[in-house]
């Protein structure tokens, strides 16, 4: 709107208030003339409620025009650049090579590693804060830890202090030994495989295995969880490639903490990356502990929101409390909640779990109850009606191999 139209607009409705009060005053004289200028005040208030709201679309449309063309700006550049590689490629006579497509991300990787050499100053680690406590990286019960590993890596068998654990992260950053392991998310009672939910785990110089437990709170201590979560999320994007060159329609299933959203640097890089990879975008799902999603400020909102225009979807995990807002969920594109076996099968939970359900199921949110470890587990959950289930049982955390 033009300033011109703003003062006219502001006009009407001033002269629409004033003509409201005197009309009033002049069908009854005998009230009291501040009923007449209560409502003359009300009617200049409602017109510059509706003034401001006007305008407020107004904005947000000529905001979207100017995204839409930098979007399409975007992709012009890209298919430009796409136009001259293949020129180059066949002046040169030389056929693309399979692995360039994830040229891009292994640019992504060399930023990270730049940012882990700012991050990884050696200092003692400080006493422990308290924190809320973070999902185990490695998706399993305590009794995991003796579970079999791969043969490449081993657990730890002597137990390491704080400052020991430290200093393998530190230099698990800097020579990228933050390994990457999946495990499955079926669909019940089939237990099919649908999507992969993506773990880290820290391997040490001499290939020992440092457990989630073990180094997660000292690495968030040290402000080195976003670090890990960046390159987790780079690793992410690099096995949804790997699917789409297989035609795998397999998704993943990506942890993303307040500290993650919080490093600007990165988002903006990894926002940039996305956006040129569109078509990857709907196999990755970021998920978010209900207590990062409730303590979320306008910050971590207002960046969900830039994701969920992208196309991300979300998903809630490590719920405790049962009285979820499914209207907030849904306005930031949140269509996964995960409910851990023992909420869910908790008698004393029966009645507002299955309400819980029925509303979902209403809303199109889909409910994944985790940590199925044995048959009998799985009877009590397939009662209940979910659709959805992740544990030992379907198959444990695996190493994935890097692209080549």
């Amino acid at each position: 709107m033009t300033l011109l139209t703003h003062a006219v607009y502001a006009l009407a409705y001033l002269v629409a208030g004033g003509t409201a009060a005197a009309s009033l005053w002049a069908l009854r004289p005998e009230a009291d003339p501040l009923v007449a200028g209560l409502a003359g005040g009300m009617v200049v208030l409602a017109g510059a409620l509706a003034h401001e709201t006007a305008a407020r679309l107004g904005r947000e449309r000529a905001a979207g025009r100017r995204i839409a063309r930098l979007n399409g700006r975007v992709e012009e550049l890209a298919r430009l650049l796409e136009q001259r590689l293949a020129a180059e490629t066949a002046v040169q006579g030389i056929q693309p090579d399979a692995g360039a497509r994830y040229d891009a991300v292994m640019q992504e990787v060399r930023l990270l590693q730049s940012l882990v050499a700012r991050l990884t100053e050696r200092r003692a680690p400080r006493p422990p804060a308290p924190s809320v406590e973070r999902r185990s990286a490695a998706g399993a019960p305590p009794e995991a830890a003796v579970r079999p590993v791969p043969p490449s890596v081993r657990p730890s068998s002597a137990p390491m202090d704080d400052a020991a654990v430290l200093e393998a992260v530190h230099e698990a950053l800097k020579a990228d030994r933050i390994d990457i392991y999946l495990q499955p998310i079926v669909s019940l009672p089939q237990r099919k495989h649908r999507f992969y939910e993506v773990f880290s785990r820290v391997r040490a110089a001499d290939g020992t295995q440092i457990m989630p437990d073990r180094y997660l709170d000292i690495a968030e201590r040290e402000g080195l969880i976003a670090t890990i979560d960046n390159l987790l999320l780079v690793r992410c994007v690099q096995l949804i490639r790997e699917t789409e060159r297989r035609q795998h329609a397999i998704g993943f299933f990506a942890n993303i903490s307040a500290a993650t959203l919080a490093d600007a640097d990165f988002m903006r890089q990894f926002l940039h990356m996305m956006t040129q990879n569109q078509a990857l975008v709907p196999k990755l799902v970021f998920e978010l502990s209900q207590h990062d999603l409730g303590a979320g400020g306008a910050v971590t909102m207002g960046i969900l929101s830039q994701l969920a225009r992208l196309g991300f979807r979300f998903s809630m995990d490590q719920v405790t409390d049962l009285d979820i807002d499914l209207d907030r969920l849904l306005r930031h594109e949140f269509r996964c909640v995960k409910l851990d076996r023992a909420l869910v099968l908790d008698p004393a939970n029966a009645g507002r779990i299955g309400d819980l359900r029925r509303r979902c199921a209403a809303e199109g949110i889909d409910l994944i109850v985790e940590k199925i470890e044995t048959e009998n587990q799985l009877v009590e959950v397939l009662d209940t009606g979910f659709d959805f289930g992740q544990g030992y049982l379907f198959g444990e955390p695996r190493l994935s191999r890097k692209p080549e």
